[in-house]
């Protein structure tokens, strides 16, 4: 049986990007909900009680919520595909404090960008 996967995101808001990176680069197909953060379906208050937000991912009719939490997550469980980490445990940490960087402030999340043009990963 195919894993049967619910992405529930707005596009608008950045943090489901990293999910739909994710899930790009995996491969993984999966049917796309969005959802308007102001009139919250059903589905979402169910799947995500605690919070009441997305992004959400359901994998085989379970939630996993908050975005690093589900690149994790999507990295562990189809690990035979190319990791959104990468095997070097400083860049590793570089990767991780860039995202936490994002979580905590967004609004100059944008400020960083110039950087990573004239700094392209090798």
């Amino acid at each position: 049986m195919a894993d049967e996967i619910i992405f529930m995101d707005f596009w608008p808001i950045m943090f489901g990007i990293r999910v739909t990176i994710d899930l790009a680069e995996k491969g993984l197909k999966y049917e796309y909900r969005e959802e308007d953060p102001r009139n919250k379906s059903p589905l979402l208050l169910e799947m995500n009680p605690v919070h009441k937000k997305i992004p959400v991912l359901i994998h085989n009719r379970k939630p996993i919520c908050e975005s690093m939490i589900i690149v994790q997550y999507i990295d562990e469980l189809w690990n035979d595909k190319s990791s959104m980490l990468p095997s070097n445990p400083y860049q590793r940490a570089q990767v991780k404090f860039w995202a936490d960087y994002i979580d905590n402030k967004p609004q100059d999340a944008f400020k960083v960008f110039p950087y990573f043009i004239k700094h392209p990963r090798t």
